[in-house]
This record gives C-alpha cells, structure tokens and sequence, in this order.
C-alpha cells in the first residue's frame, strides 16, 4: 500500500467486530488518520459485537480547526480521517462482519469492493446453559432496516464494485481485490481528497 499510493493511502485490516478487531480498528486507525485515503479491509471477518462504534470513528467530520503559532493547523476531533474511504468484503465476513459494511454504506462512507457477504446476522444471544456444562444456541434477535424492512438475511451484503476472489492468485501473493481498492481510493484521493482551510488573516482587535 505505501508504496502502490506514494504514501498517501492508509491500510486498515478489522479481523473481527469483537474486542480484538476493536483493538486492531483504534490501533491501526490512530497510526493513519493523517492519510489522504484509507483502505477498510474486513475480509474474513467473523463478528463479535454490533460494529456501530466502528462507524462513528470511521465518519467523524470536521467540527474545527486549530490555528496554532508554532506549527501545523490541528483538525478537530483530532484523530479523526476526512479523506476518503473504500472497504474490502468478502463471503468469508459474517455477522458483525456483515453489519460493518451495512453501515459503511448506509452513511456513505466509499464504495464496498470484492464479494458479497455472508450474511448471518441473527443473534443467538440469552439461551441458558445445560445440566452437563453443554450449550445450545437459539435465534433471538434479527436486524431489520430503518425503512422497516429485514436485512437480507441468508443473502449478505453485496459489493458496489464485484471483484470475486481468486485463492489461486493470492496463494502467489496477487490480490486482485486489494489492486482494485487501491485503483478506487487513487482516483477518489484525486477527485474527493479532503484539505484542510488555510487560517484567514489576523484580525486587528
């Protein structure tokens, strides 16, 4: 990624929607939010939790700036990203896995590259443990739309940009998905990149 995008592109990989893929969002996101463009790849991502957190630090918008004496203006909230986004999906990325991308799209965060999602998105949550020390799981919940219709249950999310994977290529380190994503956040870095104002002159007070 640095050196298909000179630099300018963050590369961000969520492995889950639990507390590890949290740690993995803050962590990588707090290390690349000063990018022209980030790269969201949840590919192979198994859920945990509702991935609504994920979101808001994700579409954070830029309330203020900073002009300071000794240095570079400073955005507020700081460590926040204004540039563009893509995201990379796959059918391997189920539940919270399918909710992130949802998400993504439904605030208009970038396009969702790859290949339709899973889609396993009903909870299994409150069944009581077994006599035995056994476990049995019960659906208890489904997501449904703010238009009041369900989520497409059994069906996933699907991408706006198809490019199905290729394990043969990726096996000899070619990842025709990532290439793709990279290509997208080029053009819209070029197109919809974000700049900061420059300070307006002093005022005589």
């Amino acid at each position: 990624m640095e050196d298909a995008t000179h630099g300018e592109v963050g590369y961000i990989y969520v492995p889950s929607t639990g507390i590890d893929g949290q740690n993995d969002l803050i962590r990588q996101f707090n290390a690349q939010w000063d990018k022209k463009g980030l790269v969201i790849d949840e590919r192979f991502n198994d859920g945990g939790q509702i991935p609504d957190r994920f979101i808001e630090m994700l579409n954070r918008t830029p309330l203020a700036f900073w002009a300071i004496r000794d240095g570079l203006t400073w955005p507020w909230p700081p460590f926040a990203h204004f540039g563009p986004k893509v995201m990379l999906i796959n059918g391997w990325s189920g539940s919270g896995g399918d909710a992130f991308p949802d998400y993504f799209r439904k605030k208009g965060l970038g396009p969702l590259i790859g290949a339709r999602t899973w889609g396993g998105l009903i909870g299994i949550s409150g069944a009581p443990d077994l006599i035995d020390g056994g476990g049995i799981t019960v659906p208890t919940f489904r997501m449904m739309n703010p238009d009041g219709t369900w989520f497409k249950e059994g069906h996933g999310v699907d991408p706006d940009i198809e490019v199905r994977e290729d394990l043969g290529s990726m096996a000899k380190g070619i990842d025709p998905q990532l290439e793709r994503a990279i290509l997208e956040i080029k053009d819209e870095v070029q197109k919809k990149g974000f700049t900061a104002p420059n300070p307006p002159a002093y005022e005589k007070r």
